[in-house]
């Protein structure tokens, strides 16, 4: 069972990661209102090791504008060791400047992680959240079509479309919907406003990865015995990520985002009944002596 929940959570993952669904939302309806938890598992650290396996979809998916991201950064180290370079920067290299500045917001919730983390088990929450996303994807098809891209988008753009990534870390406000619909209502062009949101993820998904994993450590380390389970839900939110990735760069062809506004106004307002029913112990698959 904990094989097949761990299944179940790796594609809802890879689904709603980049669907503009929240994957951390859907994760915590899962897991605290559908009975799909991993038995003796520590649910936050689950979902981060989910993202990594989206995090390998936007590799793949990506890898062209990654790779030369990479190349344009030893570039850029070679230039400031020899004292040169053009004084025309780079594609490769100004979006990297961008995809820095707009993780700068996500410092700003460290100090309140705990917090924000606590509302994964607050399925009240998560409902209005979701509420919330499908107003912001609703709205975004009805701003006008922007030309920015990484040549023109300022640092103001870049860091405002942070700020909305750092919103999402709350369950149920999505990270790819908020940070689209940011770089939307900013003037970005949509399949930059796309490209830039899933690439803006990276360092996200890596530094809260490294901050789970640290913790995990400290706590004595996982069970073993769930590693199968922590592997097969991993390559499941990749595969299941890649796919979405495609879908979604279809919709931003057609400027048709505001489509996913009615699912998540319609699994909000599901999450707030079953939320009530919950409290009222009357969802029998959570209370089984009940």
């Amino acid at each position: 069972m904990t094989i097949l929940n761990a299944l179940i959570l790796g594609i809802i993952q890879g689904v709603a990661e980049f669907l503009p669904i929240s994957s951390s939302g859907h994760l915590s309806i899962a897991q605290n209102l559908l009975g799909f938890g991993m038995e003796g598992a520590d649910d936050v650290f689950f979902d981060v090791l989910l993202h990594l396996g989206t995090l390998a979809a936007v590799f793949i998916a990506y890898w062209s504008d990654i790779k030369e991201m990479i190349l344009e950064f030893f570039r850029l180290i070679a230039d400031i060791a020899s004292g040169g370079g053009s004084k025309r920067i780079p594609s490769a290299r100004r979006l990297i400047l961008l995809i820095v500045v707009g993780t700068l917001p996500l410092f700003l919730i460290l100090p309140i992680t705990d917090v924000v983390e606590g509302l994964y088990s607050n399925t009240f929450f998560v409902g209005g959240a979701l509420l919330v996303t499908g107003l912001l994807l609703h709205f975004c098809d009805r701003v006008r079509k922007g030309r920015k891209n990484e040549r023109t988008a300022t640092m103001a753009d870049v860091l405002l479309v942070g700020v909305g990534q750092a919103v999402a870390t709350c369950p149920g406000i999505s990270r790819s919907g908020m940070t689209i619909c940011m770089g939307c209502f900013r003037g970005f062009e949509r399949r930059f406003a796309v490209r830039f949101a899933f690439l803006l993820s990276i360092p996200a998904v890596l530094g809260a990865n490294i901050l789970q994993i640290k913790d995990v450590a400290e706590a004595g380390g996982i069970d073993a015995t769930l590693i199968p389970g922590y592997i097969l839900g991993v390559a499941a939110a990749a595969a299941s990520g890649y796919l979405s990735i495609r879908l979604v760069r279809m919709v931003a062809d057609k400027g048709r985002f505001g489509a996913f506004s009615y699912y998540c106004w319609a699994a909000g307002v599901i999450t707030v009944v079953l939320s009530v029913l919950k409290a009222l112990n009357m969802l029998p698959w959570l209370n089984p002596a009940a």
